[in-house]
This record gives structure tokens, sequence and C-alpha cells, in this order.
């Protein structure tokens, strides 16, 4: 921890006196929470000093030593206050409608969750609602909305402890139009998503969010995504991509990124960026400097990752895409003609010519089961794709494609793909934020009838303690400017990311000796430890290390919001 300086310490004395003086005057609080003696990190990357935070309503209103005093007072003497961390990639979507406390992300300090990677809660059309009802797992809930932005007033509505914010998924606006099948889009049926990216922007999204391994987003071609990008761009939006290849054409999917964004006029991030598979980890420094390239000449260019060497998707990432046309429903279908299952299995045990085979990236005995919706299946949680196949005495991929067939979706699956050392490698970039890929949910309920990769409870604190701390990769007050201001200015919010006057109180206060991650991927429903009290909003969603209740949480809208029609 920093030492206090002698001159900031008898400023911070004097405060302290007046306000005790006001109190004993019977004078009215200033604030409504005054925060007081935190290391400051205020989320520029700059030295922390040690002060004081005061918040009223919704707001940041003084930072430095404050003299008046707070209906609430804290003492975070010795604790880092920094401003709250920004979750670059969210699956809230579906959890926060069962558990609007956020405990896995609160608990780390995330009072944002941005969604949208490929798949956005909106627009809907009534085919759209009626699969995505079917499709449901453990949670269930009426699709009560059709727009994203109706999406964002149902949550507001509901109540939630944390702040959202949405991409518009290119893949929800694709199927809106076209179904999910492999075609190409007319001039009318491109003008029509063209006009629904626009809306969204209107209604507050933050981009056009693509993801481009997974059917149908794979279908999409490049000129298609150009078309899009470019309504977002003329909103201040932005371009985030899962790319087409995260691995033997890794090199070829950030060129087309880069593509993308030059030719749209749009910034880009890649999502969760990685070198997937033994064979392309050496593949580190060619990708960095395409990008850096770019980055040099004025195309802005990002990117953030999980802390984990292992990512998680679902069994449909094992099997070449055109299995998968029309949706889940034929893909099922698809796989119970003996002629088509002798084709994929042998496509599963090679490398795809034009999809992305994470099956040969990982192997079956690299790859945990971790979502069934099907009760019968759920004792299979937590084993293996080798260990189901031995059990059942039939190959990895004759038991992949049963278990999509019986259990009715796509089966969540963990799949151990990264370098240890790259991991490394891409946190010290200083372009690099941090999002879960994963749901916010609680270690209790309906979460705890699946599995779930350790990253949903631990990623933001396993930087923070594994990496910052133990292994000194980066200073502390680099860590909370990637977690806070790089992606609040990446993503053109106003006013978040930051501890400055005027800006919103979300704050958050942490042990920097003691947070840690806990999670693992045996046991992964193990909340972080560290962290002590989280302000969304200026008000308090976390006090002492437990949940207050409270839902504050608000839409966070993007630049185009309301002018973008």
């Amino acid at each position: 921890m920093h030492r206090r300086s002698p001159f900031v310490a008898a400023l911070l004395s004097s405060s302290l006196l007046l306000s005790a003086s006001a109190g004993a005057r019977g004078a009215a609080p200033a604030y409504d929470v005054v925060i007081r003696g935190g290391t400051l990190y205020d989320g520029s990357g700059g030295a922390p000093v040690v002060g004081d935070i005061a918040l009223k309503g919704d707001r940041i209103v003084a930072v430095g030593t404050v003299a008046g005093s707070g209906r609430t007072e804290i003492d975070a003497k010795g604790m880092a206050v920094a401003p709250g961390f920004i979750n670059m990639l969210s699956w809230a979507t579906e959890s926060l409608i069962a558990d609007p406390r956020s405990l896995s992300d609160i608990r780390q300090g995330v009072t944002l969750e941005v969604m949208g990677e490929g798949w956005s809660m909106g627009p809907f059309n009534a085919t759209m609602k009626a699969q995505e009802a079917e499709r449901q797992g453990d949670i269930k809930y009426d699709i009560s909305w059709t727009t994203l932005g109706d999406y964002f007033a149902y949550l507001e509505k509901r109540g939630i402890a944390p702040n959202v914010a949405s991409f518009v998924g290119a893949a929800t606006v694709r199927v809106h139009e076209l179904g999910e099948g492999d075609v190409d889009p007319t001039p009318e049926q491109l003008a029509r998503m063209r006009a629904l990216v626009r809306q969204a922007m209107d209604e507050g999204a933050l981009g056009v969010g693509s993801s481009l391994i997974y059917a149908p987003g794979s279908y999409a071609e490049t000129d298609e995504l150009v078309a899009l990008t470019s309504e977002a761009a003329r909103c201040g939006g932005m371009y985030i991509s899962h790319m087409r290849s995260e691995g033997d054409r890794l090199e070829e999917a950030v060129d087309e990124l880069i593509a993308i964004a030059r030719r749209s006029g749009a910034p880009a991030e890649i999502y969760h960026l990685k070198m997937a598979g033994r064979a392309n980890w050496d593949k580190f420094a060619p990708v960095v400097a395409k990008i850096e390239a770019a980055r040099a000449a004025g195309t802005r260019i990002t990117a953030d990752m999980y802390t984990y060497t292992a990512g998680a998707t679902g069994l449909d990432a094992a099997m070449p895409t055109w299995v998968q046309a029309g949706g889940l429903e034929a893909w099922i279908e698809r796989l119970k003609d003996p002629a088509i299952r002798a084709r994929v299995a042998a496509e599963m045990k090679k490398p795809g010519s034009d999809w992305e085979n994470l099956y040969i990236g990982a192997g079956a005995d690299k790859m945990i089961l971790t979502g069934f919706k099907n009760d019968a299946l759920k004792p299979l949680t937590g084993k293996t794709l080798a260990e189901v196949a031995a059990m059942r005495g039939k190959s990895p991929e004759e038991t992949a494609m049963d278990l999509v067939v019986e259990d009715g979706s796509r089966v969540g699956t963990v799949y151990f793909l990264m370098s240890e050392d790259n991991v490394r490698r891409q946190i010290q970039l200083p372009w690099m934020s941090f999002g879960s890929d994963a749901a916010s949910q609680a270690a209790e309920g309906v979460f705890l009838k699946s599995g779930a990769h350790p990253r949903t409870y631990g990623n933001f604190a396993r930087l923070l303690g594994r990496y910052v701390r133990d292994e000194k990769l980066i200073p502390l007050e680099e860590a909370v400017r990637r977690l806070t201001s790089l992606p609040a200015g990446n993503l053109n919010l106003q006013d978040r990311g930051a501890l400055r006057p005027g800006y919103f109180g979300d704050v958050v206060i942490f042990d920097p000796a003691t947070v840690a991650d806990r999670a693992t991927f045996e046991k992964p429903h193990q909340y972080a430890t560290g962290v002590r009290d989280v302000f969304v909003n200026g008000t308090a969603v976390l006090r002492g290390g437990d949940p207050t209740g409270a839902t504050p949480g608000k839409a966070v809208r993007g630049s185009g919001w309301k002018r973008c029609s």
C-alpha cells in the first residue's frame, strides 16, 4: 500500500474534525455517503493518493479531502477505492432475470455488465420469441419485450443491482430478417437489417456485436457486416466481434476485423482475444503486430480477454456449421440421420476448412460438460466428453452427437485451448480490457442445477490477485485503468469509469492484499474474496462483503440514444 503523505494526513485529520463539529451542532449531513481515507485509484492509471469520496444522489460530488459529513460514513483506511469495474463481455442476459443481485460479479467489483456478443435480447419477432422460449434451459421466463430498448426497460422496471449495456447482435438482426439458414440477404432484406441496427442504436445500443464461429452468425459475409456496422458508426457506435477464427485462421480473422473497421468507419474490438489450440500458440506476436500496425495507422482496434486458459461454449463448436443450418431443431433432426452422422464424425476428426473446430483444438479429454437442460443428463455435469464416451462405450464423436439430441440443446462445454504464457503476455498489453464471457449469478438456487466456468465467479478477482499482486505483471493502478476508464472510453460512455466529481457513483472498495478468485473447474460455484463495498449509482449493493438487496442498476445507453432514428 502507498503511504499517506503528512500533508494529506493533516488535511484528512482536519476534515474529520470538521465533520465531527458539524455533527455536534446538529447540522444536516452534506452528503449521502462519504468514503474516508481510502487509497484512491481514480481510473486514469496514475499513482494513487489517499483521500475521500463523497456521493450525493447517484453521483460523485467530491474527491480529495471532504470536510462535510455524510449520512453514511465509511472508513476505507488501508483499502483501495476505485471506479466500478466494467465487464466487457457479459452473459447476464438471463441470469439477471432469475436473480437481480448479480452476486458473482458484484462480489468482484463489477458495476456494469456489457452484453451483446453476436446475440442480443432484441429485436425479436414472433417466431424468434417462440424459439427462444422453447430453447430456455434452467432459467424460465416470459419474453414480454420485442426490441432491445424494451429489454432495457424490462430490466429497469424489474430492478437489478448492476448497470447494463448492450450491443445489438449481428446474428439477432440476421435471424430477424433471414431466419437461421445459410443464405445471403437480398438488397431489400439488407436494407431492413440496416434499419433494425439504426433502431437499436436509437434505443441505446453501443454498436454491432458479432460472433462468427457459430451458426447462424457464421453465415454472414464481410460485406453484410460492413453494412450493419456502417449504420452503427453513423450513430457513434463501434464494432465488436468474436472473430471468425481464434485458431488456425486467426491472422486472417484479425485482417477481416480491421477491414470491417476501416470500411465502416467504426472503431473495433476483439472479444476475448486468444490463440486457441497448441498449434496456434506462437501466433501471439504476429497478431499483436497486426493490431498495433492498424492502431498506428489511425484505426482504433482494442481487445478484451478472460484470465483463464480454457474457454466455454457448446458442443456446436465441435461440429461443422453446415449441419446446424436452420437452427437447433434442424440440427438435431439431421443428427438422427446415420449418413449425416458419419459425415459429421469424419469432419470432427480433422481441422475445419471453413469452420472453427474446437474439438480438434482441445480434444475430448480436455472438454468438460457443464450445462444440460435434461434432468436425466445432469449427473454428467463436470465429466469430460472422453469420460462420458467411455461410460457409454462409444466414440467421443458419436457421444457428442448423442448428447445434443438427448438434451435438445447445444450442451454447455468447457474447452482447454490456450497457453498460460499467452494469457500473461496479453494482460500486459495496454489496450487490453477484461470480460468474463459468463453470466452474473449466485452460488445458490437455480444456478446450482448446472456447472459453470470459474471465470463466472473469478475473472476480475483473478486479475487483481494472481496476476497483479502475486505475479506483478502490471501495477494495480494500470489494472484499474483497464477495468474502468479504458473500456468506458472505448464504449464512448459519458460520466463512467473514473472517480471524478459529476461522474456516476459507481465505486468499489477492496483489499489489494486479499482480493482473490476461489472458483475452480472442479468447484466453480465459489465467490471471490477481498471486495468489501460496492456502490452502483450512489447506492450500496454490497456492504461489508454482504449484498444489500438494493437494485439501483440502470441501462447505460450508447451515444446514438434518441438521435439515430
